[in-house]
């Protein structure tokens, strides 16, 4: 979609604050200044879009800071074509960022209102983004193995479900713990039945990842 040149300054200085606070995979960054940040929050707050905070959107959620989702998906180390289970749809922009570097995504969000809207913005800036409906808690066996798995909001501890889902070799991120901060953590499958979990220093916050649908 056409843009404004201010727009997309804003969103030029956004990746080198990006820069400026250790995120360094370049595709991450070119990803970041590429898609439209402000296509996925309300109408009328198209500059603020371009601060590195969060934003409240439907569903009583919201969009994350883009740095925090510049280091999630630094973290998840995905090559071109890696198959990513995403769990927390939300606005549909962490998605769009894993498709914009070539990955093939598959993304569960438990909110109707938000899943329907993803969808639509998926359509319209022409992204082949498979979505769905339901509880992330279940992830997506069908279609599992999965090279990535990023969970986008606030989980006590990693559902055994998912961890099933996750390819020998493969990573999962998520922010774990409850209350208002989490540990971004970083579990890796090393065997069918070998897990090495590590995390990253910073403290995060999330909304809380719920059972169910609505």
């Amino acid at each position: 979609m056409e843009e404004s040149l201010i727009l997309k300054g804003l969103r030029n200085i956004l990746v080198e604050r990006l820069k400026e606070k250790g995120i360094k995979d370049a595709n991450v960054l070119n990803a970041i200044a590429k898609v439209q940040r402000h296509l996925f929050i309300p109408k009328g707050f198209e500059k603020q879009a371009y601060e590195d905070r969060p934003f409240s959107i439907a569903g009583g959620q919201t969009i994350s800071q883009p740095f925090t989702v510049a280091i999630q998906t630094e973290l998840l180390q995905m090559q071109r074509f890696d198959k990513i289970l995403e769990i927390g749809t939300g606005s549909g922009y962490q998605a769009v960022i894993l498709a914009e570097m070539g990955a093939n995504v598959h993304t569960i969000e438990r909110l109707q209102e938000l899943y329907l809207g993803a969808r639509r913005i998926f359509r319209q800036l022409g992204y082949s983004i498979n979505s769905y409906w339901g509880d992330g808690y279940e992830g997506k066996e069908s279609f599992a193995p999965f090279k990535k798995i990023l969970i986008t909001a606030a989980i006590p501890q990693i559902p055994q479900k998912l961890l099933d889902q996750l390819a020998v070799g493969g990573r999962l991120v998520a922010p774990v713990g409850e209350g208002n901060t989490q540990v971004m953590t970083i579990i890796d499958r090393i065997s069918e039945n070998e897990f090495n979990t590590s995390r990253y220093n910073d403290l995060f916050r999330f909304v809380p990842m719920l059972k169910g649908t609505f």
